[in-house]
């Protein structure tokens, strides 16, 4: 069953498909498409779908992804999140035209599957990676912690704290909330403006 849902805010047209569900040897995947500035065709939305079961086959079962695909004057904008497990996969990727971006971002999402899966492998227990490849990608054996750094975080409005960031020169700021009492980060996004990053608990 597939239905589609348009949300208008902040000028922009938003293409849902919470149920467009993949169905093959037994294995469903979740797969939500979000159009933004754009109403992503149904060629695009098969071709994601397509797409979608490499990562499929790779991870196993229970998966969700969302896609995200923007229009923008001088390129298209896929961003793909993959859920699996409690972990996260994600990918963006920039091209002149929508599904390029498409293909580029999968195969992203495919060398982090790769270049982790002996971790990955031992977290899911469901990783079909050397059937499914016949070369061999070197993966990151350690992830080596060259520095660590102690942050004293004080109460700060999100305001304050993209403030203290740029005066910073940096790309990203941890800092207490003020107005939730949680730890934050802001970060400059890769587009235009800024991010926010709160803790939910599951």
């Amino acid at each position: 069953m597939i239905q589609w849902y348009n949300l208008v805010e902040r000028r922009e047209v938003n293409y849902f498909s919470p149920y467009f569900l993949s169905k093959r040897k037994g294995v469903v995947m979740n797969i939500t498409i979000i159009g933004r500035k754009c109403n992503p065709r149904e060629d695009f939305r098969a071709r994601t779908e397509k797409r979608l079961a490499k990562i499929e086959r790779l991870l196993g079962e229970e998966i969700s992804a969302k896609v995200t695909a923007t229009v923008e004057k001088t390129c298209q904008i896929v961003e793909i999140t993959v859920s699996k497990g409690g972990i996260l996969f994600r990918a963006e990727e920039r091209a002149e035209n929508i599904t390029d971006a498409l293909d580029e971002c999968v195969d992203s999402l495919i060398r982090q599957i790769r270049k982790n899966k002996t971790k990955l492998d031992k977290k899911l227990h469901s990783l079909v990676i050397d059937d499914f490849f016949g070369d061999v990608v070197e993966e990151e054996s350690e992830f080596d912690v060259i520095r660590e750094k102690t942050v004293a975080l004080k109460p700060q409005s999100v305001e304050e704290a993209i403030l203290q960031m740029n005066l910073l020169g940096h790309k990203f700021y941890m800092f207490l909330n003020a107005q939730t009492d949680e730890i934050n980060v802001v970060y400059k996004r890769n587009e235009t403006g800024y991010g926010l990053i709160s803790p939910e608990t599951e």
